[in-house]
């Protein structure tokens, strides 16, 4: 018996020194990857917006020379750059070549309108910016619940969000992410976007977030504790003032994070728990810091965002 005990206890040290610690190290690794020297869990990404009077070229050095790890576009300057006779396959690879990525292009405006006749209509301009999308080398582009209307319907939403990724996986490929939008009158809450993704049952299903469209629409933040990190294609990050009225905001109020009144700590904890991987993008409206030189807005933007990741230990 004594023999057996030993056999056995030398077995199970062995197995716990070599196997286990092995699959650890490796869990460990691929969690621990790392961003901005290591200082954040999730690349940093500056989205066009909040350096917006900036041409695009200089948006893209700038982003670059500031140190940031990605930039976000919009499709309205990427379908400009192209008509003025630009190559969006080459600028996707002089992007890569800055050392930089796309996570996502803002987006599919008036993807979704409420009869089907419409929505076939609608398709020849929805693929066209996912096209554009997919050449610049975007991972995602977000699909927008408009034209807006107070009666949207979810149901009809999913069927067209499930449709939307369809084509753009298969003819692109490139995936659709779902964005919601606080201060719109249809699709403006957490839970109501998370219906429509759910509901296109389809395994790819993605949110974009924004702290300033929970906050705005009323959803809160509590909620993001349960869903899995990869339900989220993208994060956008800002900040509010706290002595305007939440209904009276837009997003021209978005300041810097950390210089008003969210959460954003317990947002970055709750992330970090939930397994979320992707991008925190700082998109601001603020027409204060579109005045400033393009470089000390990105680079202040930044600061900040570092700033907080310390702030919330994770």
């Amino acid at each position: 018996m004594r023999h057996d005990m030993l056999t056995r206890r030398s077995f199970l040290t062995a197995a716990s020194a070599t196997i286990p610690l092995a699959a650890t190290a490796h869990q460990a690794s691929a969690a621990e990857k790392r961003y901005q020297g290591g200082a954040s869990p999730w690349p940093l990404v500056l989205n066009a917006s909040t350096i917006r009077p900036a041409p695009l070229e200089e948006k893209l050095q700038v982003t670059a020379d500031t140190g940031w790890d990605g930039i976000e576009l919009w499709i309205n300057e990427i379908q400009e750059y192209e008509e003025e006779g630009g190559n969006l396959k080459n600028l996707g690879n002089r992007i890569k070549d800055m050392g930089l990525y796309v996570p996502n292009v803002i987006g599919l405006w008036n993807c979704m309108p409420e009869s089907r006749e419409a929505f076939e209509e609608s398709l020849a301009t929805t693929r066209e910016r996912m096209r554009c999308s997919a050449d610049v080398g975007a991972l995602y582009v977000a699909a927008i619940p408009t034209p807006d209307r107070a009666d949207f319907d979810i149901k009809w939403g999913a069927e067209m969000y499930r449709e939307l990724m369809r084509i753009g996986r298969e003819d692109y490929n490139i995936e659709v992410a779902f964005e919601f939008v606080g201060f719109l009158e249809g699709v403006y809450r957490f839970g109501q976007a998370c219906a429509v993704a759910l509901d296109a049952n389809d395994r790819g299903a993605s949110l974009i977030m924004d702290t300033f469209h929970l906050f705005r629409g009323g959803s809160g933040f509590d909620g993001i504790k349960h869903i899995q990190g990869d339900f989220i294609a993208d994060f956008h990050w800002n900040d509010v003032p706290g002595d305007i009225p939440r209904e009276e905001q837009g997003d021209e109020h978005r300041i810097y994070p950390g210089d008003g009144v969210l959460p954003l700590s317990q947002i970055l904890q709750d992330l970090k728990a939930i397994g979320y991987k992707r991008a925190l993008s700082l998109e601001i409206f603020n027409r204060i810091y579109w005045e400033q030189p393009a470089e000390k807005t990105a680079r202040d933007g930044l600061e900040k965002m570092l700033a907080g990741i310390e702030a919330a230990g994770v």
